[in-house]
């Protein structure tokens, strides 16, 4: 069942990165990041179609060389989703890959060296309406900041971030988009909360560095979950040592517990105890694993007994509450009664055919 978020987002202004809007009053973004090498043509479209394939709005590219801008302009032609480069340094591979076809460059842009090349990299920028994301990092501040500061702190990223900020403005270039990236919690949600109040501009949020799948999931979901209460945030990666579809996943399941994006099947299920009359545990990793393609929102509680199993599955569109025999709910009523043998089948059976219908009404 659909639940409004009681937050109410901070008003940023609306940028397009390829047909994606990005702030404003847009849904926000998840996205996430090849780790192959961009040169490698064919891998690196194989990965961008896996994370096309679990929902991901945006993805990004490195792009550290002019081989891998030339590959980039190869794997653009092959892909929908729109295509952010990561670029440092080298104005001039920032020019390639606006040639073709760059949906964002990221880029910093006091970074890139003198003036002219600023300038040259905002007027391609501006000439093909590419927006531009600034991406200040906790490892990589500039050091006369280390020295300043002592220590990577918020009031660093800060400064960090306005300079860049500065130089777009005296070039009167406002299609951009900033993140402010630490891997500690209470660092990174202090530095976004003083940059929110200060520009107009989307927000990129992200803890980097968080660690391996589950560590790095949870410290995400902490600090972009604080972030996200507080109306801040249009566009979110949740950066891990795994695999980049597992990024997508999670970033998606932290706007779904937030009420801020319904995409995929929102599976309710009890932790299991000796109360269950069918294995929990084995039926909802089936049911995920089945239900990878599925991206339009639904609500299906899998309860192993009858204490809370017909509450949670009358709230749902798909319910199972488990009981002698177990009971499937269909909108939130008694529809039939299901054994242990075939649970995961009757399910996966309803489910698609619940999606069915709604897709036969549109």
């Amino acid at each position: 069942m659909h639940h409004p978020s009681p937050i109410k987002r901070r008003k940023s202004r609306q940028i397009m990165v390829g047909n994606v809007p990005v702030g404003g009053d847009a849904p926000i973004s998840v996205q996430s990041m090849t780790n192959t090498d961009t040169r490698d043509v064919a891998a690196t479209v194989r990965q961008i179609r896996a994370l096309e394939a679990v929902g991901a709005d945006i993805v990004r590219v490195s792009v550290p060389d002019m081989d891998a801008a030339e590959a980039f302009g190869e794997i653009k032609k092959q892909v929908a989703v729109p295509l952010v480069t990561d670029i440092h340094f080298d104005y001039r591979i920032a020019l390639r890959v606006a040639e073709l076809g760059a949906d964002c460059l990221r880029i910093n842009p006091g970074n890139i060296g003198r003036e002219d090349r600023v300038r040259a990299v905002v007027s391609a920028a501006r000439d093909r309406n590419i927006p531009i994301r600034i991406g200040v990092n906790a490892g990589s501040l500039e050091k006369d900041l280390q020295k300043k500061y002592g220590e990577p702190t918020a009031d660093a990223l800060v400064e960090s971030a306005l300079r860049h900020i500065d130089i777009l403005d005296r070039l009167d270039f406002q299609e951009f988009k900033i993140s402010l990236k630490a891997s500690e919690v209470f660092l990174t949600v202090e530095a976004y909360r003083k940059l929110a109040s200060q520009i107009e501009q989307p927000l990129h949020l992200g803890i980097t560095e968080a660690g391996g799948f589950r560590a790095g999931a949870v410290k995400s979901a902490i600090g972009l979950g604080l972030l996200l209460v507080d109306g801040i945030g249009d566009t979110i990666r949740v950066s891990l040592a795994a695999d980049p579809v597992e990024e997508i996943r999670v970033g998606f399941d932290i706007l779904k517990s937030l009420h801020l994006r319904s995409k995929g099947i929102n599976l309710i299920a009890c932790p299991s105890c000796s109360r269950q009359n069918f294995d929990v545990i084995a039926t909802v990793n089936a049911l995920e694993q089945r239900l990878e393609d599925v991206l339009e929102p639904l609500d299906v509680a899998v309860i192993g007994c009858v204490v809370n199993g017909p509450g949670e599955a009358r709230e749902a569109d798909i319910g199972l509450a488990g009981g002698q025999p177990n009971l499937l709910y269909v909108g939130g009523k008694p529809d039939h009664k299901v054994d242990n043998a075939n649970l995961v089948d009757a399910l996966e059976q309803q489910i698609r055919a619940e999606l069915a219908r709604r897709a036969s009404k549109q």
